[in-house]
Parts: C-alpha cells; sequence; structure tokens
C-alpha cells in the first residue's frame, strides 16, 4: 500500500512537471499574442470563470474519487452522476446568458468582458465530464490517464493557440480572448477521448446502466456538498475581489485603466509565478485523499500520522527551496517567462508568506479525507470573510492593489493555522 502511494504521487508529480512546463509555455506564447491588453481582461473575468466552474463541478470528482476508493460500485456512481451534471450544467449555461451583461457591466465595469463570460459558459460542460473520469481514475489510485490527458490537452491546447489565436487577433482583442477560452471546450475533449480508452476492458455500457440510481446520487452529495462548499465559498470571495477593489480604488481617485492593468500584473504574472510549486502540491493533496480515507476508515491512525506528516515535510520543503529562488531572481525569471519585469515587486513582498500557503492543500485535502470537510468550509468562509474587509479597508489607504496584496498574507495565516489546529484535534 505504501508503494502505491508513492508510485501514484510520483507519477502525478512527473506529470504536473511535465503538464506545468507545458502550460508555462502555453501562457508565454498567448501572453505574447494577445499582449497586456488581452490579459488584463483575462484576469478580470478569472474570478468569475472559476466561481462557474466550481458550481459546474460541483464537488463531483473528490465524492467519486473518495467512494470509489472505499469499493463502492463506480459505474454505478458515474452514470448516476452524469444526468445530474448534465442539467446543471444546462442551468447554470443559461443563467450565465442572462447575467452576463449585468456581470461585465455593473460589477466588473468592463463592457468588454460580455463576450469573454459568454465564452466562458459553453465551456463549463465539457470540464465538468472530464472531472468526473478523473475523480474515477483517482479512486482507483490509477494515476497514469490523469498524467497523460493533461499531457496531450495541454500539447493540443498549445497547438490551437498558434493556429488560431493570431489569426483571431485581427478582429480584435475580445474576440482573440474569447477565442482563447472556447479553445478549452477541444482540449477537454481530447481529455476525455483519452481517459476513455483506460476504462477496464469489462466497462460495458448496459441499458439498465443509464439509469440514475438515487441512492448513489445521495451518497455522491453527502460528501461533495461539504466539500464543494469550502471551495465554492473560496470562490465566491474571489468573485467578488475585483468587484470590491474596482470600486473602492475608483472612488479614491484611481483611473479604470490603472486598476485593470494592476490587477492583471498581480494575477497573470506574480501570483502564476509564486504559484509554481503547487502543481507538486496539488498531486501530493490528490493522491492524499484515497490513500488518508483507507486507512482512517481501518482506523491505522499511525498511518494516518505518517501520511499527514510526510505530505506536510514534502510540501514545505518543495516550497522552501523554490522561495529562495524565487526572492533572489524574480525579475530574471519574470523577464525569461513573460518578457516583461511587472508584477516583482508583489512578488518579492509575498515570497516569505507563501511558505504557508503550500501547506494549505494538504491540510484541507486531510480534512476532507477524515471526513471534516464542514470544519475546512467554516474555516474557508471565515477566511474569505476576512480578506474582502482588509481589501475594503486597505483600499482606501491608496495603496493602490497592495490592499489585495496585505489581504492575501492575513487570509494565508488564518486559514493554515485553523486548518492546522483542527486536525491536530482529530488525529492526536
Amino acid at each position: 500500500m505504501k508503494n502505491k502511494f508513492i508510485k501514484s504521487t510520483l507519477i502525478l508529480i512527473l506529470g504536473g512537471l511535465v503538464t506545468k512546463l507545458l502550460g508555462f509555455i502555453i501562457k508565454i506564447v498567448y501572453t505574447r499574442i494577445i499582449g497586456q491588453e488581452g490579459i488584463s481582461l483575462f484576469m478580470l473575468v478569472m474570478p468569475t470563470y472559476s466561481l462557474f466552474i466550481t458550481i459546474a463541478q460541483l464537488g463531483l470528482p473528490i465524492a467519486i474519487s473518495k467512494l470509489v476508493a472505499e469499493n463502492k460500485s463506480s459505474k454505478k456512481i458515474i452514470f448516476s452522476i452524469i444526468p445530474l451534471m448534465l442539467i446543471l450544467n444546462l442551468l447554470l449555461i443559461i443563467f450565465i446568458f442572462f447575467a452576463s451583461p449585468f456581470i461585465a457591466n455593473v460589477l466588473l465595469k468592463e463592457s468588454n468582458t460580455h463576450l469573454l463570460l459568454l465564452s466562458m459558459a459553453l465551456v463549463l460542460p465539457f470540464i465538468s465530464l472530464s472531472s468526473i473520469l478523473r475523480g474515477y481514475f483517482f479512486g482507483k489510485q490509477k494515476m497514469f490517464p490523469h498524467t497523460l490527458s493533461n499531457v496531450i490537452e495541454q500539447v493540443v491546447k498549445l497547438g490551437l493557440i498558434f493556429l488560431i489565436i493570431p489569426w483571431l487577433m485581427q478582429y480584435g482583442i475580445v474576440i482573440a480572448v474569447s477565442g482563447l477560452i472556447l479553445l478549452n471546450i477541444v482540449s477537454e475533449i481530447v481529455s476525455i477521448i483519452v481517459f476513455l480508452f483506460f476504462l477496464p476492458k469489462n466497462f460495458c455500457i448496459k441499458k439498465q446502466d443509464i439509469k440514475p440510481d438515487m441512492g448513489s446520487v445521495k451518497e455522491v452529495l453527502k460528501i461533495s456538498i461539504p466539500s464543494v462548499s469550502s471551495r465554492f465559498i473560496g470562490n465566491i470571495g474571489f468573485f467578488f475581489e475585483p468587484i470590491i477593489l474596482t470600486n473602492i480604488l475608483l472612488l479614491m481617485g484611481y483611473s479604470n485603466e490603472f486598476i485593470v492593468r494592476e490587477y492583471g500584473i498581480y494575477n497573470a504574472y506574480s501570483i502564476p509565478l509564486l504559484m509554481l510549486p503547487s502543481f507538486f502540491i496539488a498531486a501530493l493533496s490528490s493522491a492524499l485523499v484515497p490513500e488518508i480515507s483507507k486507512y482512517y476508515e481501518k482506523r491505522n491512525m499511525k498511518m494516518v500520522k505518517r501520511r499527514y506528516k510526510q505530505a506536510l515535510l514534502i510540501s514545505f520543503i518543495l516550497g522552501l527551496s523554490f522561495n529562495i529562488i524565487l526572492f533572489f531572481y524574480a525579475k530574471d525569471l519574470l523577464q525569461l517567462i513573460y518578457n516583461t519585469t511587472a508584477g516583482v515587486e508583489y512578488i518579492k513582498f509575498l515570497c516569505p508568506f507563501f511558505l504557508l500557503f503550500y501547506l494549505e492543500g494538504p491540510l484541507i485535502s486531510m480534512l476532507q479525507a477524515l471526513n471534516k470537510a464542514g470544519k475546512s468550509m467554516k474555516i474557508t468562509l471565515y477566511g474569505v470573510i476576512i480578506k474582502l474587509l482588509v481589501i475594503a479597508i486597505f483600499s482606501l489607504f491608496k495603496i493602490g492593489i497592495y490592499g489585495l496584496v496585505i489581504s492575501e498574507i492575513v487570509n494565508i495565516i488564518f486559514v493554515v493555522i485553523l486548518n492546522f489546529k483542527e486536525i491536530k484535534k482529530i488525529i492526536y
């Protein structure tokens, strides 16, 4: 069992490394094609996009992973959830269609984001379907299909960006950025096809399989709703982040151009570099959920504690090593990757505090595996409220978007400490 956990984690880490490198190449390519204006628009709608994706997925991948790991009927679970997911996505698309003008013009105060929001709506069902299949393979602790699908998906996306986005640029920035979003439909379809190839040979679909089993649906929702609640709350905060920031800074006399530009720099250049080790952490966290679930169900607390300590130690060492390099070479890395030095001051300011951020993923995954997703949700809720309050208060001090930077630090410290205390109460 130990070897399976280590093997799964290593496959995810190696695959994550390749995927992240491809992701960086993709980001470098489209950043240079659509330019600063396009990146700023894209970053402005990303909080809304993240919120939509969270609603569309409804925490189903984590729930499916956990139930499959516990040897529940995987076929019954998958075919019971797919109809629910499709209905949810259809309702969400209809909502976005009618709400997008209000979100773009009133909340984000940028009319150019309207078409981007509509494009995002069309991508959601494909993301949801691939995430269900991903959850199945995580539950089986078969990490190679996930890794291969990610790599192929990124290669396809890179090729499409090279071919299509420069051509779309002649029709304007908004059309080009919308096209960039819509390319995700093709890449997600490719990911789904790869997953289907790795389904067991005896995984045949019969007529009775397509009929949803309400018992399975209830079982999945019992896990998914609390687990998604935490992420949902986090994304609600992320959704309101640019809205509060924009409106208060406009009130303080900053121009809309300055706000969109600096917010774009912060989220497109500074934060992605700081989060570079996160693919290692995410791989570790994903492998941790089914592993801890098994041991906790057997009441093997010795192994639960061991895996917990291993996850935190690996996350800390990875984060520390990377942050030392980033602190001293942030300017060079920005220039190399994005062909700009914009955002270097935000990176230097945040670097010491992101050491704690790298522990957040394993801590949250640990709580979910210990059936304490509700506790994690409450901690996330308190963290989001505090973050939004800090943004609002510090934005009044006329320090540009440093109110947002300070709120990020406060949120990281608060959430990590509370999650750590909650886990300690359970396993010690």
